[in-house]
């Protein structure tokens, strides 16, 4: 106990001096790949690199809805942009529009409780701080909340990495999607089903369900994926291993936080051993300094194996997607870590068509050109201080 203690204790450490050092810095600017749509299937996807386009976009949906509005996020932060927000979603609720929104308590504690007061006429869920209650044995009620999305009138939905804040629009490098077609419908109901399960946390518990209609067609080139910790049911993971394991060709994995279990470890490295182009695209620094210096313990295995790691400078990159064979792809809300592949709720939108790999693959190679590849020479050169560092932190793996 008195061991983890102090790994917890140099981890906040870390945290403290980072945060310090960080201090009145701003990003540099990044290359970003304005908003790119292609047909798939019987509906469309279009492609968000830069936030400032997502949110007009966003809001302009927000703007034209005529029955329903499902919103749906992990942050919401209460400054410029989250007041445009809930002053969009308020506005379309006064003018006759079932409006439902739902964000996490513990990702919002930081946010002002005059910004979480809002008018009656929103349903509003706030994801509680603590879900347990008293089954704190229960390890199916700690998943945190960490999905983004808003569906809008069951003709648009939006998904990806993406929070609602003012930084997130010009500062950080991440990739959300617009859908519409018959995938709208599984986005619809992935809301349904959260928000039926954990409705009882509103205050007004005399609250309805919410229904949806049975859907009518399937697209079998797109799916949606859940991650539902109360369900014990985590198909992301199972998604890449899937995906991974029928790699011939290129695998290009962008993530902002890199803390995979052994096996998707060894799954990336057995790709890159049968000449498979594996490339893994994180930030050079991330937010979250304790994430990075535990991530790195596993960099000496992925270079051996002939992988490639690059790392985005300048700016936050929190896009969590891959591209695959020029075929699959996948964009969403789940990084590679513990706590979004066996934890929290997440959702990823699965994609197999060419078309939308190419957009994929040019936004992988955008990102790339804004990148420092480690070498295995450059990792191995490391020296002592960071050695030690890394595996003094690494028993600290199994909480992300």
């Amino acid at each position: 106990m008195g061991l983890v203690g102090l790994q917890l204790t140099v981890a906040v450490a870390l945290s403290l001096v980072d945060s310090y050092r960080r201090r009145g810095k701003r990003p540099k600017p990044f290359p970003v790949t304005g908003p790119g749509t292609v047909p798939v299937g019987d509906g469309e996807i279009t492609t968000y690199t830069f936030g400032r386009d997502l949110y007009d976009d966003m809001l302009a949906a927000i703007d034209g809805a005529k029955k329903q509005i499902l919103f749906e996020t992990y942050i919401w932060k209460g400054d410029e942009i989250g007041w445009k927000f809930k002053t969009a979603l308020a506005a379309a609720a006064d003018r006759g529009v079932d409006v439902h929104c739902i964000y996490d308590g513990f990702a919002n504690m930081v946010v002002s409780p005059a910004f979480k007061r809002f008018p009656p006429s929103l349903k509003v869920l706030r994801y509680p701080v603590w879900t347990a209650g008293f089954r704190v044995w229960d390890l199916r009620r700690y998943g945190r909340n960490h999905r983004k999305m808003l569906v809008v009138d069951e003709e648009v939905a939006f998904l990806g990495g993406y929070n609602i804040g003012s930084a997130y629009a010009t500062e950080w490098r991440d990739t959300h999607v617009r859908i519409t077609g018959p995938g709208v419908w599984d986005m619809k109901r992935a809301f349904a089903d959260f928000w039926n399960l954990n409705r009882h946390h509103r205050l007004r518990r005399n609250d309805r369900p919410l229904l949806i209609e049975t859907a009518s067609d399937w697209d079998p080139q797109i799916r949606v994926h859940k991650n539902i910790p109360r369900q014990w049911n985590f198909p992301i993971r199972s998604m890449y291993l899937e995906a991974i394991a029928r790699a011939t060709r290129n695998i290009w994995l962008t993530t902002a936080y890199f803390l995979p279990d052994q096996d998707f470890v060894d799954a990336l490295a057995e790709a890159a051993r049968r000449g498979v182009d594996v490339r893994i695209l994180l930030p050079l620094k991330s937010n979250h300094i304790v994430a990075d210096w535990i991530s790195r313990g596993y960099y000496g295995q992925l270079l051996t194996a002939g992988a490639r790691i690059l790392r985005f400078k300048d700016a936050m990159v929190h896009a969590k997607t891959a591209t695959i064979d020029g075929s699959w792809s996948t964009v969403g809300t789940a990084n590679i870590d513990r706590l979004s592949l066996q934890g929290n709720y997440e959702i990823n939108l699965e994609v197999i068509d060419p078309a939308f790999a190419a957009v994929m693959e040019e936004v992988f190679t955008n990102d790339e050109s804004n990148c420092l590849e480690l070498t295995l020479s450059e990792w191995e050169a490391r020296d002592l201080n960071r050695k030690f560092t890394e595996s003094f932190l690494a028993p600290l793996r199994p909480l992300l």
